[in-house]
């Protein structure tokens, strides 16, 4: 008997490079994981554009490898774009995780911050793990990721956790792949982590020896304001249902009426507070933990100033190990609204924080983990099975939107004035930055111009176009002027409300053309008048203005914004031809300036026109009673939407005109059937929803007839007006009974958060037309 030569197996080596969203999140483990089941030697590890691998083994099994790489990648991890080559066998053996490379064009997507993970939440409470009521608890799954990152490849000694030393038992888990915690950067235990601090007012701590989470439990029960340091700044806390604590909140901290979020324990504290449905279950508890916006239940234990004449919560579920602690500590709902004075940024620095809310705060819950990058919570209104949100920040900042087409340079875009955000484009990937705060001081700019840097550090953009607004006089513009006109970049205006239609275009991975409905307050027309009841007929690269509200003074200027009466006036006079009826309630209520106001918006002095969508709102809530001041932006429309009936189906007529090139919709009609309606002896409730339904029905039609001009079948709806879910639902609903097609916002606000993702998509496909 003879023994034939055995057949050498065949094999394969390739080198793959991942791109996305896989750094941070378990990507590693994963694929050291794969490797080791299918017996493939090589090595994984991250580098400056996402992670680099090297796989070898036989043909089939480095197949299977590459298919579940994708398909069994981490929760956390977003792969955007794979690339694999051959290359030589090595004939090496065993698989291992290689040391991080940095090197030139860096690519690296940064994860979110994401909420506490079950896994951890169990070892939390677990009088057993070495981990019991640890504050900082995290793993791979879930922690800190973009307030502590302070440049890539992230690994630990680019991170705000570089000073603590890992202990023994910490530095296991970090080095072993098979653990949860391999290679997670904020990794720490009692023994090696950061510390709670309870301190007074004064910056003493309270007691020692004490148990700080108890203390600060304490402080809230015995009707005390605390300053908690979250994930991304210093937030403000109180006992929701202490009516004397959420005023005495208020006082210090200067807001009158905008309403505190609450942070719940649980959904089944939240189902006490607030009506929700599945849609609202599945925000509140998902990875990034925003405030979801829901109605709030008839008799809710709620002090009466946490959210003044609002018939809605802002609440949240806790998502740090701290808040969890806290929530075992205190059984009812507590407010935890940013720690800020009225219109700063948050407090997110340890000093500054101190020093900003002496004034405000007993107490301060603290510890010495550095936050590196100050961040807001988001907001999410539940809309349509998803969510619309209103502010995009925290737990999704800076995960990057993508771009229907490459951006051929670097841009960067500097937004608008109010709810800033700014936007960094590399290729098909657009930054948006998390939310930054009205631009309206210097500490507002100096976080909006630190946050430019660091992510112009982080993904390594340097921009070669710089769009911005075309409202001369807001801070971000004379930045985009003073800044980068000065080196040389070239600079593109854009206008306000086209950068509203690119961005719904570009959430939506649309170039257009569309016919663009974008209702907000106030921005800066391309004519020199104020817009915002604009229709246009728009793609990325242009518009053409075909539509909108007919024009009335803005007697007294942004004044008119924080008092509605005067719109109401304003509206009024141009309704009835100077010859407004003597008996209305707006107008004895205010008949000590009326006469004067009147005149001012005749005179045109301060006065400019104005097209606002959101200023006729004002004035209807100012005409059927329900605000003629206003103590923030867009609180009289508000208060208007949400005294509407959601059951009357009645709706005013407006006629559409033919104003020259122009579509107008006549708001004239809309204010007179609303003063008739009333004086016919009409409530609040019967006029909003008449109104409301009348705009949706006109601005339909608006719609109808430039399909009929144009042959566009596809309408985008944006701007600060469609957070109105009563206009959108009934405008959407609208147009699709007319045949029409309908994009809405999904990722990032309709609001002005939006404007600067816009103002990138015009600037990148305008770039797009220019010469090589």
């Amino acid at each position: 008997m003879s023994i034939g030569r055995t057949r050498p197996r065949t094999r394969i080596r390739i080198r793959i490079d991942v791109e996305g969203i896989v750094q941070g999140v378990g990507f590693r483990p994963h694929v050291h994981s794969l490797a080791r089941r299918l017996a493939l030697s090589g090595w994984v590890g991250n580098d400056g554009r996402g992670v680099f691998i090297e796989a070898e083994g036989a043909p089939d099994d480095v197949t299977r490898f590459q298919e579940d790489l994708r398909d069994q990648a981490p929760p956390l991890a977003v792969i955007h774009r794979v690339t694999a080559i051959v290359i030589p066998v090595r004939g090496d053996r065993g698989f291992h995780i290689a040391d991080s490379r940095g090197g030139a064009g860096r690519a690296t997507l940064i994860s979110p911050d994401v909420a506490t993970c079950a896994d951890c939440l169990t070892e939390m409470f677990d009088p057993a793990d070495r981990r019991y009521r640890h504050a900082f608890i995290n793993c791979t799954n879930c922690g800190p990721r973009f307030t502590v990152i302070r440049g890539v490849p992230y690994d630990r000694p680019a991170t705000t956790m570089a000073a603590f030393a890992m202990c023994g038992e910490c530095e296991r888990e970090y080095l072993d792949p098979r653990d949860r915690r391999f290679h997670a950067q904020p990794i720490c235990c009692p023994a090696c982590g950061p510390a709670l601090r309870l301190l007074d007012a004064r910056d003493r701590a309270e007691d020692p020896a004490g148990d700080p989470i108890e203390g600060a439990a304490g402080l809230l029960r015995s009707g005390g304001i605390l300053a908690v340091k979250g994930l991304g700044g210093y937030h403000l806390a109180v006992d929701a249902a202490n009516e004397d604590a959420a005023r005495a909140l208020r006082s210090r901290k200067h807001r009158e009426d905008r309403p505190f979020a609450v942070m719940v324990g649980d959904l089944d504290a939240a189902r006490a507070l607030c009506e929700l449905d599945g849609d609202a279950e599945r925000l509140l508890t998902g990875p990034q933990r925003p405030i979801v916006l829901l109605p709030r239940r008839p008799g809710a234990a709620m002090a009466a100033s946490v959210a003044p004449g609002d018939r809605r919560l802002g609440l949240m579920l806790p998502y740090t190990p701290l808040h969890h602690l806290l929530a075992r500590q205190i059984p009812g709902p507590y407010v935890l609204t940013s720690g800020n004075l009225s219109d700063e940024p948050i407090a997110y620095r340890d000093g500054e924080a101190r020093t900003r809310l002496a004034g405000i705060a007993d107490g301060f819950l603290t510890h010495d983990r550095p936050i590196h990058v100050r961040t807001d919570d988001s907001v999410i209104l539940p809309l349509w099975g998803t969510g619309l949100p209103l502010r995009r920040s925290r737990g999704y900042a800076p995960r990057p939107l993508r771009l229907s087409r490459p951006a051929r340079r670097a841009v960067l875009a500097c937004g608008a004035e109010l709810k800033s955000t700014f936007c960094l484009v590399r290729e098909d990937h657009a930054f948006l930055s998390h939310h930054i705060g009205d631009l309206e001081n210097y500490e507002t700019l100096r976080s909006f111009t630190e946050g430019v840097d660091h992510f112009r550090r982080l993904f390594d953009i340097t921009p070669r176009v710089v769009a911005h607004d075309l409202h001369p006089e807001y801070l971000s513009t004379k930045y985009a002027h003073d800044v980068w006109d000065a080196r040389g970049v070239e600079l593109a205006g854009v206008q306000h409300h086209h950068a509203h239609i690119a961005s719904c275009l570009a959430d939506n991975q649309e170039d257009g053309p569309v016919i663009g409905v974008a209702f907000d307050g106030l921005g800066y027309g391309a004519d020199g008048t104020i817009w915002g009841g604009e229709i246009l007929v728009a793609d990325l690269t242009g518009f053409t203005r075909a539509g909108r509200l007919s024009p009335v003074p803005l007697p007294g200027g942004t004044t008119a914004i924080r008092q509605p009466w005067r719109m109401a006036a304003a509206h009024l006079d141009a309704a009835y031809g100077g010859a407004v009826p003597a008996d209305l309630p707006v107008r004895s209520r205010n008949h000590r300036h009326w006469d004067d106001v009147v005149a001012v918006a005749r005179s045109g002095v301060n006065s400019p026109l104005t097209s606002s969508a959101g200023r006729l709102f004002d004035a209807v809530a100012a005409i059927a009673g329900l605000r003629d001041i206003a103590s923030y932006e867009g609180q009289a429309a508000i208060a208007l939407e949400q005294r509407a009936d959601p059951d009357e189906r009645g709706a005013y007529p407006a006629r559409l005109l033919d104003d020259g090139p122009l579509v107008t919709i006549q708001a004239a009609d809309l204010v007179r059937a609303v003063v008739e309606d009333m004086r016919g002896g009409a409530g609040p409730a019967r006029v909003s929803a008449r109104f409301h339904n009348g705009l949706a029905a006109a601005t339909a039609a608006a719609c109808v007839r430039l399909r009929e001009d144009t042959g566009i079948g596809t309408v985008a709806l944006s701007g600060g007006v469609f957070q109105n879910r009563l206009l959108l639902d009934g405008l959407v609903r609208a147009l699709r009974l007319q045949g029409l097609r309908v994009l809405t916002h999904r990722e990032v606000p309709p609001n002005d958060g939006g404007i600067s993702l816009g103002q990138a998509a015009v600037a990148a496909a305008r770039d797009a037309l220019g010469p090589p």
